[in-house]
């Protein structure tokens, strides 16, 4: 059955946002990635692509739960989808998929989020926070391919693994983020050792300013990130930097840091709230480390104390900004939103409905790395819809949590025929489908 349109409407908020229209965006990035495979396909690789982020998009467990799908008239109204591909199909098809061929998509959404403003919310010190991180999303002690990073273990046990450096745009007062497209951390191709975080960093800052070279990026990454092969990338791509260090990482920063309030070189100041005093302190001008002292940094520190005085958190960054009075505070701000990358972002996928970390398919070349960055593009339209969709918000908050809502759009789509998403996230919204009478059998 399909439904009729609700009595009442919900603002539509920028059209070219909506679901709708961002499932023809994706659609329309997907048609221009060229077909590897060489004879005329049974079923089009734009099928096979977005069968698989329809897959990411409805939150289905498993390939098996999706390919019980297969003759689903919603895939074909709502998703555009021809000819759906079984799972087999499907991971032969996208096997054989380049990974980088899917991340002008991301641009494409990107871009239409500029176009409609809504970076506008995001900015912060002139720029855009951008946090960076690593995370895994395949484990295995059987399974593997040649790219998969491989460690062995002291009992003799290998364990396979894929990971990805994941990109997102922050902002301290937003729980919603922007994700870039990931890199792959991984073996390359022809190289017998493990891949690196910070190899794919290094990759992942020059693809990023090829597809943004004016964007103003501010760089906000954990301890890891302050060594100066990274800092100097950073440097020759334009981008500022927040980045945490730590005393057992580098001593010999913070013997300097240590010098300069000897010598009373470190401005300070601190703030009193409901009980808690917060401390904030700096240094101007401080070698990253011994080997590299033509690399200068400034350092900034952070600390909370209770009424008793004793300290709650503590907090050090280095930084390229000029540090002063006006903007110290706001420095913290910026250095502290890098969390929203394990709770916003990695801590959505893996335990919000997304079974980031489920194996739907490993393949022979490129499957696990594809699917991984569908189900990142499947994040990036999510994200966006909470930010522009008043609709989608709607749902949300009416049902209390993602989970809730991803159950309640596999039961619909499951048990009625929609014309588009809107009409589907109405239906969930106003309870549509309670109203639907059941069918007068003949008992006779």
């Amino acid at each position: 059955m399909i439904l009729p349109p609700p009595p009442v409407s919900v603002g539509h908020g920028r059209k070219d946002l909506s679901a709708d229209a961002l499932l023809g965006l994706v659609r329309g990035g997907f048609a221009k990635i060229p077909d590897p495979r060489p004879a005329e396909p049974t079923i089009p690789l734009v099928d096979a692509l977005m069968s698989a982020f329809a897959m990411f998009t409805l939150k289905d467990p498993s390939l098996l739960a999706f390919d019980e799908r297969r003759n689903d008239a919603n895939l074909k109204a709502i998703f555009g989808i021809g000819r759906i591909p079984c799972d087999t199909a499907m991971r032969e098809i996208l096997d054989a998929v380049d990974p980088e061929s899917l991340r002008p998509v991301f641009g494409d959404v990107f871009r239409r989020l500029q176009r409609g403003k809504v970076l506008e919310r995001f900015e912060f010190l002139g720029g855009y926070l951008l946090s960076l991180d690593g995370t895994g999303y395949f484990s295995s002690q059987n399974i593997h391919c040649d790219s998969c990073q491989v460690k062995e273990h002291k009992n003799g046990t290998v364990t396979y693994q894929h990971q990805m450096l994941a990109p997102v745009i922050v902002h301290p007062d937003l729980k919603e983020v922007i994700p870039l497209a990931p890199e792959p951390i991984q073996k390359q191709d022809g190289r017998e050792k493990n891949d690196c975080e910070r190899n794919a960093a290094r990759r992942l800052l020059a693809k990023i300013r090829r597809q943004h070279p004016r964007l103003k990026l501010i760089v906000v990454e954990d301890g890891l990130a302050s060594n100066a092969p990274h800092l100097r990338d950073l440097i020759e791509h334009d981008m500022h930097f927040i980045l945490g260090v730590k005393p057992g990482d580098h001593e010999f920063l913070f013997r300097q840091v240590e010098a300069a309030r000897r010598e009373q070189r470190s401005p300070w100041r601190t703030r009193k709230e409901k009980g808690i005093t917060s401390r904030v302190s700096w240094v101007w001008d401080v070698p990253l480390n011994e080997s590299n002292q033509d690399l200068k940094v400034n350092f900034l520190e952070y600390e909370e104390f209770d009424a008793e005085g004793n300290r709650l958190k503590h907090f050090t960054w280095i930084t390229d900004f000029p540090i002063t009075f006006h903007n110290a505070w706001t420095l913290v701000r910026g250095g502290r939103a890098r969390w929203h990358i394990e709770n916003e972002t990695f801590n959505t996928l893996k335990n919000q409905g997304y079974h980031f970390e489920h194996n739907y398919g490993h393949g022979q070349q490129n499957l696990s790395v594809v699917f991984a960055m569908l189900m990142m593009l499947a994040f990036l339209v999510d994200q966006t819809q909470q930010l522009c969709c008043p609709l989608f918000r709607a749902v949300l908050k009416k049902l209390g949590s993602k989970r809730s809502l991803w159950e309640k759009l596999r039961s619909h789509f499951y048990h009625f025929l929609f014309r588009s998403m809107r009409q589907l996230y109405q239906a969930i919204l106003f309870d549509s489908c309670k109203e639907i009478p059941w069918p007068i059998l003949d008992s006779s």
